[in-house]
């Protein structure tokens, strides 16, 4: 089972809402990550096995720089309500979980 990491600009609640999805996720916050920068959440991500959840487009600069894992979701919706963002990871879940078990890419857009 994979499991995300979501990013300081997403909201904690996401990872009630998904759990049976992606068992063992968690938030920058409850982490308390979420003063660190991206490096260091990318690297808590490889080191404990996550794949990030970002609405940040300079997640995929690290992607590129350093290589994945972690995998990074970037969720391109602009300012929206957490419950679009809930409805959008489960509707695309499928997707989602092809990418992660997908070894040739590293980086997937949602919008």
């Amino acid at each position: 089972m994979h499991k995300l990491l979501f990013d300081q600009n997403l909201s904690y609640r996401i990872i009630k809402e998904i759990g049976h999805l992606f068992p063992n996720s968690s938030h920058v916050c409850l982490l308390k990550l979420d003063k660190a920068d991206d490096l260091t959440i990318w690297n808590y991500a490889k080191e404990h096995g996550f794949h990030i959840v970002t609405q940040d487009s300079d997640f995929n600069d690290t992607n590129i720089l350093y290589g994945y894992p972690p995998k990074i979701i970037r969720i391109h919706t602009g300012n929206t309500a957490t419950n679009t963002i809930i409805e959008l990871i489960q509707k695309k879940n499928e997707a989602i979980q092809n990418f992660l078990d997908n070894e040739k890419t590293g980086f997937l857009e949602l919008d």
